[in-house]
């Protein structure tokens, strides 16, 4: 296991390495494997490209996100304004049913709400939205329609994970009662339990994943 000076040290390099992230205003800590992320970004979009770029680092065992969203003045925009761009990017996705779906803007916060069928659907309308001008952040609070399920969930999942050459199936513990899929055991990296979390919501039926996975690498 990385020292916690190395990984910090790996942590920084990776946020300057990131062509689309502007890491001078971003502080970080380290402790225990535990990266804590605080300062300032000038939107939404920087704030999450930072995480994904910290959960790339071999030996980060969890990230604490304290970025703050302080929109220059050129990036300021209305209420009224983010909301009329939100419903246009969420009519214009096909992977998601607009009518659906239902916008709250209050102070560059957006709110999502609805029900759709499908996981993949809730994170098209997060990913439609997140990089609007204007947006210091998102609550998805899109629910998911119970599908009845013909068959076994876990085994459906667990074959899923066998297919994929990314994840190490066999450290992957799997149950399901009802709609709700919890995930044990242990991964490689932040990208393999990334998979293994979307192979489980890729199965009919699922309404909620808890993921319980340990970063081992």
């Amino acid at each position: 296991m990385k020292q916690d000076i190395q990984l910090q040290n790996d942590v920084v390099a990776e946020l300057r390495w990131e062509p689309r992230l502007r890491e001078d205003e971003i502080g970080v800590a380290v402790k225990d494997g535990v990266v804590t992320l605080s300062g300032n970004v000038p939107d939404y979009a920087q704030r999450r490209i930072a995480v994904k770029a910290v959960e790339r680092v071999a030996g980060v065992r969890a990230v604490a996100q304290e970025l703050i969203v302080k929109p220059v003045n050129v990036l300021r925009r209305s209420d009224t304004d983010i909301a009329h761009h939100v419903v246009n990017a969420l009519a214009w996705d096909v992977e998601i049913p607009p009518e659906k779906i239902r916008v709250k803007v209050e102070d560059g916060w957006v709110t999502l709400e609805g029900e759709v069928d499908w996981q993949y659907q809730r994170n098209s309308a997060v990913r439609a939205v997140r990089y609007i001008m204007g947006v210091k952040g998102v609550s998805n609070l899109i629910t998911l329609k119970v599908l009845a399920s013909t068959y076994d969930v876990a085994q459906h999942i667990k074959a899923a994970l066998h297919r994929s050459a990314e994840v190490d199936a066999s450290k992957v513990h799997i149950t399901a009662t009802g709609g709700l899929v919890t995930l044990t055991g242990t991964v490689r990296s932040w990208p393999e339990r990334a998979d293994a979390e979307r192979a489980a919501w890729s199965a009919s039926g699922v309404t909620a994943v808890d993921d319980q996975l340990a970063v081992i690498g």
